[in-house]
């Protein structure tokens, strides 16, 4: 069974396979497989996970859970949260008031002082510091908030990629991030420099060789990896 072809209901409370029901007990919510074949479910006892013919994975339940990523899944014990393997057995005993998902055997955390920072599939930290905030790695390369209140990019040591700080940044997609500075947003490289020296009011990232961005007149526009426009969309009204 491709766990692609399992869907959830409209509704939300139970699972589809090929259009019909993939079994027929019905949950107060469900959300969707992921490998090994395992989904975060609710039911009137509470919240775990079950595998694909719909047996809980534990005894245990818990105020809510979420999917498994790199075998690892988010559950919350009342206000604490903290990951489970497929056992589900607890990962590390440290608890925090907010955890994301695993993203290359590594996961962002916010602890009881609202620090944030990164753990390793261990729940070990993998640096020092703590930040205002933090993103998912992607590519081995993650977005953090420092208290100054500007960010950076950092490696899966926690080491700066680069000596440059901006405004706002966004993760690096086909080598390139979106970032922020005083004017407004760009283009970087992985060395920290701008594309082009143009700013715009909004960017989304380069998708094959070409990037969505909105002027500060409201203009839309389609630009290439060296700022150069290539094609008006349309002007946007407040």
């Amino acid at each position: 069974m491709n766990l692609k072809d399992i869907k959830t209901s409209q509704d939300s409370t139970y699972f589809l396979y090929k259009g019909k029901p993939l079994f027929k007990k019905k949950f107060v919510e469900v959300l969707k497989f992921h490998a090994p074949g395992l989904a975060p479910v609710k039911d009137e006892t509470g919240a775990y996970h079950i595998d694909s013919n719909g047996n809980p994975l534990y005894p245990e339940r818990y105020s809510r859970t979420f999917g498994f990523y790199c075998n690892r899944a988010a559950v919350i014990q009342e206000n604490y949260w903290f990951h489970i393997n497929e056992k589900g057995q607890r990962t590390y005993p440290q608890n925090y008031t907010w955890t994301g998902n695993y993203q290359e055997n590594i996961c962002i955390v916010r602890d009881f002082e609202n620090h944030y920072f990164h753990i390793d599939i261990q729940g070990n930290r993998i640096y020092a510091e703590n930040y205002l905030y933090a993103g998912d790695y992607k590519d081995g390369i993650a977005c953090v908030k420092q208290q100054n209140e500007l960010f950076k990019h950092i490696d899966t040591n926690g080491k700066p990629i680069n000596s440059k700080e901006f405004l706002d940044l966004g993760v690096f997609h086909k080598n390139f991030a979106t970032a922020k500075d005083k004017n407004g947003w760009f283009h970087i490289d992985k060395i920290g420099n701008e594309n082009y020296q143009e700013r715009y009011l909004a960017v989304e990232p380069f998708y094959n060789g070409f990037a969505l961005v909105e002027t500060f007149k409201n203009e839309k526009i389609i630009i290439d990896e060296n700022g150069k426009t290539v094609l008006l969309c349309c002007t946007t009204t407040a």
